[in-house]
């Protein structure tokens, strides 16, 4: 007879209200019972997090649930708390309060599920907590974040596979949307998932019609308002690139009658939170927003999705369609494209990547280093004007070419504030504790409230691991006996070897850059492709992704012999004379953040760089002053002028 507290059909009746299984779940939960890693390939909306809510359950340590998208579970974690799961996440919108109630569940192997983002493994603290807990399984939401190859690829998700086995977890969960087969083998590999184990049920979702429209940017605002006013009143998401176009769209939407709310990261959180949650509970609500909306939300109505601007990717593309129809019902997908449109999302591609004197300056600073040695992935940002999440890729690569050998993340230094004297803490140690810990505290200056201590520093005075004072100041934490603050994260490193050529090491690394450039320009293409294309989308984007339909759909609008526009053609790209004379303008000036093509190419477009910022360029009334042209239109021609000038 089966324990009915591992009985995976009881618990899905039970705890989440399900008669049977949706396809595709009951295969994971079946390899995970057994005690295998799996990776879960499902369509938006296919019931991805019950494939691990539910063996949670079932497992007798905990479930540790890695998300870019923490902040966006909260219902997830409100419907487990509701059924007496304990289960919390950890982020910075906790209060002090309920961080500490976190940390003290953790400490105290409270926890059922954690969910976490991946930065989270940037500290110390938090690695040290999971070496003692017991983890049966481990969750990487959005797992094709870990492919080089991948449209989302972080650098962070690259080392969740040597975390998982440095913390003995005992089986991964990878899950995700959209994966090509290229990438589902990156994460089989990484995570040693056998084929057996690899679920995928398929995109095809023949309840969706698929509309993809060329036009140029004056017949978009009509082409938008007809779809509208054409179909059934309905839930509906108009996506678009900028946070400016989601307002103006959202006010002309109003101003023609239909009710809509502009959805971006400009505005303040407990104004999204309440457009989202009107949108939840609004059968007909209409929200223009940024990509970010709909990451999370579980709404099954949703009965059109229109893409006022192109997504980046078919990936991306595949993603915020499948928001639509997750309920089974007639749903549409509109796909407006105008060319004009690609280069803002271009220009997002080309404003990430580093210049080669900024690769080359980084990789000199990392080779004049001792062999062990830690630093500050902020102040090389700030230094060599590459952007955080760059600076860590180039940080990776490093790593993956087998030049350096991640030690790990540490902050340089901590804070605490007792709650007792030092004497009274003191008290409750033998001779050889007071001892450590007086010589620990003598190392800290007193501050008005906090005391604060380079740990680094005392480590080597002391003669001590630095481990072992982390592990003193977690403990007295845990123990009540003070509050704990970090600040100055710094990344530890070890030489595997040295390279004889620092000008090769950066010429790889760049090359790199670039290539990982050109796939994105070329996603966007394929995004340009499939809206000019007369053939069955939905037939080619399954190729896409590996898998064959057999036929045509017989349900997007090539198939339904729709009238397909041909594609507009695209506007003269070169600069004005103005323009041009501006740009020189500029170069005259000489700012220091401004040198090179590609450091005046981003300033044209209006997007940001660590130089730009510090010398606040981005307050500077031209900046963003050629955003209507592609990047390499404008670093085109500001070399030339930096050659004349």
């Amino acid at each position: 007879m089966k324990n009915p507290e591992t009985d995976p059909h009881r618990l899905l009746k039970n705890i989440f209200g399900f008669d049977r299984f949706r396809p595709g779940q009951e295969a994971v939960v079946e390899q995970l019972q057994a005690g295998n890693s799996a990776l879960a390939v499902f369509p938006t909306g296919a019931g991805k997090s019950l494939c691990y809510q539910l063996p949670a359950l079932m497992l007798e340590g905990m479930t540790l649930v890695v998300s870019p998208l923490i902040a966006l579970m909260k219902d997830q974690i409100d419907f487990l708390v509701g059924k007496g799961i304990k289960a919390a996440r950890m982020d910075s919108s906790l209060t002090a309060e309920e961080s500490r109630q976190v940390w003290d569940d953790l400490w105290n192997g409270n926890l059922k599920l954690l969910y976490v983002a991946p930065e989270r493994f940037a500290s110390e603290r938090f690695l040290q907590r999971l070496r003692r807990t017991t983890i049966s399984l481990m969750v990487i939401d959005e797992a094709h974040c870990i492919s080089e190859w991948g449209h989302n690829f972080r650098p962070d998700y690259m080392k969740l596979a040597a975390i998982s086995r440095e913390l003995r977890v005992e089986r991964v969960l990878a899950l995700t949307a959209t994966a090509t087969p290229t990438v589902a083998n990156d994460i089989c590999e990484s995570f040693e998932i056998s084929p057996a184990a690899y679920v995928h049920t398929g995109f095809h979702r023949p309840n969706l019609v698929m509309h993809m429209t060329p036009c140029t940017a004056d017949e978009r605002d009509r082409l938008l308002l007809q779809r509208l006013e054409d179909r059934p009143k309905g839930a509906t998401i108009v996506y678009v690139t900028l946070q400016k176009t989601a307002e103006q769209v959202a006010d002309r939407l109003s101003r023609a009658g239909h009710p809509a709310r502009a959805y971006h990261a400009g505005l303040e959180s407990e104004e999204r939170h309440e457009i989202q949650d009107r949108f939840m509970g609004d059968p007909e609500g209409i929200v223009v927003a940024t990509i970010a909306f709909g990451m999370g939300i579980d709404k099954a109505d949703i009965r059109n999705v229109i893409h006022y601007n192109p997504p980046k990717s078919l990936e991306n593309y595949m993603q915020e369609t499948g928001r639509a129809g997750r309920d089974g019902e007639l749903s549409h997908c509109d796909l407006l494209l105008c060319p004009d449109d690609v280069a803002t999302l271009e220009n997002f591609s080309y404003g990430d990547t580093p210049t080669p004197e900024s690769v080359r300056g980084v990789v000199e600073e990392i080779l004049k280093q001792p062999d062990e040695f830690d630093v500050s992935v902020y102040d090389l940002s700030a230094r060599f004007d590459i952007r955080n999440l760059v600076m860590s890729t180039l940080l990776t690569y490093l790593e993956l070419d087998g030049i350096l050998l991640s030690l790990g993340p540490h902050y340089n230094e901590y804070k605490f504030q007792p709650k007792r004297s030092s004497t009274e803490i003191l008290a409750g140690f033998d001779e050889e504790r007071r001892k450590f810990l007086r010589t620990l505290f003598s190392h800290s200056k007193k501050g008005r409230t906090w005391f604060s201590i380079d740990l680094g520093e005392a480590a080597k005075s002391m003669g001590e691991d630095r481990k072992r004072l982390v592990a003193a100041l977690n403990y007295l934490e845990e123990k009540g006996e003070l509050v704990m603050q970090v600040a100055g994260l710094r990344r530890g490193y070890r030489f595997l070897k040295r390279p004889e050529s620092a000008d090769e090491v950066a010429s790889t690394i760049h090359e790199r850059f670039l290539r990982s450039e050109k796939r994105d320009i070329e996603r966007m293409e394929q995004v340009v492709q499939l809206a000019g294309s007369s053939e069955c989308t939905v037939r080619q984007v399954l190729q896409y992704f590996g898998e064959e339909l057999g036929a045509n759909c017989g349900h997007c609008d090539r198939c339904l012999g729709e009238t397909i526009p041909p594609m507009p053609p695209v506007p003269d790209a070169r600069l004005s004379s103005a323009e041009k004379e501006k740009l020189a303008a500029l170069i005259q000036e000489k700012h220091a953040a401004l040198q090179t093509p590609r450091q005046l190419a981003r300033f044209g477009c209006g997007l940001t760089s660590p130089a730009a910022t510090k010398a606040k360029l981005t307050r500077d009334p031209r900046f963003g002053f050629l955003s209507h042209h592609r990047f390499v239109t404008i670093a085109l021609a500001a070399k030339k002028l930096l050659v004349s000038v």
